[in-house]
Parts: C-alpha cells; structure tokens; sequence
C-alpha cells in the first residue's frame, strides 16, 4: 500500500512541476539590478540620517528632524518601488489605489487626533476654572 501512495504522490506532483518554468502571474518582479539598486539607496539613505546625527552638522535640532523624516520618506518611497515593486502597473493600479486610500485614512486619524489633544483643554475647561478653587 506504501508503494501505491509514493506513486500516487509522485504522479500529483509531476504534474505540478511543468507549471512553475514560464508563467507570468501578473506581478512584478525585480532582478538582481533592480535589488542591488535599492539596497544601495536604502544603505545611502540610512548613513546619511545618522552622519547628521552624529556629527550635529545642522545647526538646529529642528533642521535635523526635518531631514532625518525627509529622508525617511525618501527610504519609504524606495522600499515601495524597489522592493514591494509599487508601481501603477502592479495588479492593475490597485495596490497604489490601496495606498493611496491608506495615506488618506492615517492622515484623517492623526490630524483628527491632534486637534482633539491640542484643543482638548479648552474645550474641557471653558473661562479658564482653577480647578483649586472647586469643592
């Protein structure tokens, strides 16, 4: 019976095995170049955050985050079109509609948020109560 199934097994599996050679799945797929490519950008826009860091090149602490998040939108950027190969072309434009509708929701949620949190005590605490003179 053991001989019956390694046949059966090996029978399922060869007729799988001339399915992967040739076919296009639809998806984009990167070479060796494309890779290499991002990797160089990712390792570039890795050291330079943290030469500004470390050597304070910048004269303020604000001129250093905003580069430091500049750039870490740049590395996003790349790691989107080198890696996960986002482009408009992928699944028929879907993935970047998808990203698209993401960055709307987040940007939504985060700057709701922050309005509630920075006008939150003065809708809380309206004519300015000192809360030492409550019971």
């Amino acid at each position: 019976m053991s001989l019956d199934l390694q046949a059966g097994h090996g029978g399922a599996h060869g007729h799988h095995d001339g399915h992967h050679g040739g076919h296009d799945d639809g998806h984009a797929h990167g070479s060796m170049r494309s890779y290499v490519i991002g990797f160089v950008l990712s390792v570039i826009l890795t050291a330079i955050p943290f030469w500004l860091v470390m050597t304070g090149s910048l004269d303020s602490k604000h001129a250093t985050v905003l580069a430091v998040m500049a750039l870490a939108v740049v590395q996003v950027v790349v790691h989107m079109v080198y890696f996960l190969h986002m482009n408009g072309k992928s699944e028929g434009g879907w993935t970047m509609m998808a990203l698209i509708f993401t960055l709307i929701i987040v940007v939504i949620a985060l700057s709701g948020s922050l309005w509630v949190m920075y006008h939150l005590n003065a809708n809380m605490m309206p004519g300015g109560a000192d809360m030492s003179q409550m019971p």
